[in-house]
């Protein structure tokens, strides 16, 4: 897809950074969160605001490949309601 000129960003937990690493790809956010849940818990909208928008900055300001960028981010698992 880059070859084609579409950039990408691949987020991704932890615990899977090393194969992140050797697969080399352009651009990687790393968050330490539950595998399943790159973006943070349910709920947690702020959280995923927070990966979201530095996925894209990365997207938006890197022009060479290969960067991985690490989210200090907490997991907090807060309790998701709908409706009420």
């Amino acid at each position: 897809m880059e070859e084609s000129g579409i950039a990408t960003v691949v987020i991704g937990s932890g615990i899977f950074h090393d194969r992140l690493a050797a697969m080399k790809l352009p651009r990687t956010v790393i968050t330490h969160f539950p595998m399943g849940r790159p973006l943070g818990a349910p709920g947690d909208f702020e959280t995923q605001r927070e990966v979201i928008l530095s996925a894209l900055d990365l997207l938006e300001n890197t022009n060479e490949g290969g960067i991985i960028r690490k989210i200090p981010a907490r997991y907090y698992h807060r309790k998701y309601h709908r409706g009420n």
